[in-house]
């Protein structure tokens, strides 16, 4: 009897060793299958690789408001310094790419008003601009007039001007512009 439960117990382990190592099997080839190549996680630069150092041209100004093009220029400069790994090139010649853009859109809207004297309480600058980055080495346009937004929203109450928003949101479209310039996924 003592015979017979120890044969079963072992058909039992076999059977369960032999499902065990399967499954581990089966989830290493689901690790290595889904983490390899372009699929997975990587420590790759989210940038292009070919490119070191970026011309930013002056950004033209199809709008009314003027003086505004020197603070989105100025902030995409800062903000390519900080976030990517390219160097601000002050020559278009000694450049690998160049960054253009027009401002063709700036927008003020009231975004609250007080109810009793009608005042406003808040107000939003919006900045709208058609960006392009090319490469300079093979010619090609890494972003082709794409159109990027951003917003900033100031109180003259608490002696916030329209300046004062307007360089925001110059901040917050050089931040749109930058993640522009990152890698397609």
């Amino acid at each position: 009897m003592d015979r017979m439960i120890k044969l079963s117990i072992n058909k039992d382990f076999k059977a369960l060793g032999w499902r065990f190592s399967l499954a581990v099997f089966l989830c290493a080839l689901y690790c290595i299958g889904g983490c390899g190549g372009t699929n997975g996680y990587t420590d790759e630069s989210m940038f292009p690789d070919n490119i070191s150092g970026v011309y930013v041209e002056m950004f033209e100004n199809e709008t009314f408001w003027r003086g505004i093009e020197y603070d989105v220029t100025d902030a995409i400069g800062k903000r390519i310094e900080v976030d990517t790994p390219y160097k601000i090139i002050s020559s278009r010649n000694q450049a690998d790419s160049v960054i253009s853009g027009q401002l063709v859109g700036i927008g003020q809207s009231l975004l609250s008003i007080e109810r009793q004297t009608g005042l406003a309480l808040e107000k939003e600058v919006e900045l709208t601009a058609n960006v392009s980055w090319k490469d300079l080495e093979s010619g090609e346009f890494l972003i082709e007039n794409e159109s990027v937004s951003a917003a900033a929203s100031y109180s003259e109450l608490q002696n916030q001007s329209f300046k004062y928003a307007s360089r925001l949101a110059a901040n917050n479209l050089a931040i749109k512009i930058v993640e522009l310039m990152e890698k397609q996924w």
